[in-house]
């Protein structure tokens, strides 16, 4: 496995022209695009920097772990590219779209029709059977009976547990817990998968079972942003960024190719 540094840059193709977030038609460019990004927190007279003038950018289709640990400031920046808050200082574009002029309603959309989230703690509703969970943001979406159904199935499908639609959290492993929360993720067909430390919680078989459904979705063009404190997990990724204190110390590229059971 060979590593490449290589320098933050924006590739734009030119002869391609795409309909972004809002609609609009547009070249196609980078799809998280972040400048000089400050996160401070004030407690009382004393100031906390989360993030200390972060830039990187992000391409369509790539697999990006950002790794750090506690208190290194990925979990602040997985919630300002997830949409969940806003930074000091600093720009943010996604999808060509100028995130910090958007209002509350408009983020609300983004963060339910273009961000999938998996959490390492699973965020399923234990009174909800699987197929209810993966079918609940579709219904605040206030897509119709029959296509949530459809949807919900399909979902569950893609991660192998249709003969566990009807079992609650409860009467599921951990690892198919994550499962679930995976086929709720991608329910709605989002672009961007957003995985906060999405194997945390497992033990090493079911890690490498959400990798393999991770890497699988990457394959289909999804942008997969991978939040984690470990090292392996994150070198199975295609670009790996590390974040210490706030800031990017490395933005490494890696020439993965995916092994047997990744593809399977």
């Amino acid at each position: 496995m060979t590593n490449v540094i290589i320098p933050q840059i924006n590739l734009i193709n030119s002869a391609m022209l795409i309909k972004n977030i809002k609609g609009e038609m547009k070249m196609s460019e980078a799809l998280i695009e972040l400048k000089n990004i400050d996160k401070i927190y004030r407690q009382g007279e004393q100031e906390i920097k989360a993030l200390d003038g972060v830039s990187m950018t992000i391409e369509k289709g790539e697999f990006v772990a950002i790794v750090g640990c506690s208190g290194s400031g990925k979990s602040t920046l997985m919630n300002m590219i997830g949409c969940l808050d806003q930074p000091t200082y600093g720009e943010y574009t996604l999808d060509g779209v100028d995130v910090l002029k958007l209002k509350d309603k408009e983020l609300s959309k983004i963060r339910n029709k273009e961000i999938g989230f998996i959490f390492q703690g699973f965020n399923l509703v234990s009174g909800l059977t699987a197929f209810e969970n993966v079918e609940l943001p579709l219904i605040y979406r206030k897509m119709s009976k029959p296509k949530r159904k459809e949807v919900s199935i399909r979902a569950l499908k893609k991660v192998s547990l249709l003969n566990r639609m009807t079992h609650r959290p409860s009467e599921m492993s951990g690892g198919q817990q994550q499962r679930v929360a995976i086929a709720r993720a991608l329910a709605a067909e989002p672009p961007i998968i957003l995985a906060d430390e999405p194997t945390g919680n497992l033990d090493s078989c079911s890690g490498s079972e959400v990798m393999r459904i991770l890497y699988s979705l990457n394959n289909t063009g999804k942008t997969i942003i991978l939040i984690t404190h470990d090292n392996n997990i994150a070198s199975q990724a295609k670009r790996v960024i590390r974040i210490s204190d706030g800031k990017i110390e490395e933005d490494v590229f890696l020439d993965n190719i995916p092994s047997r059971e990744h593809q399977m």
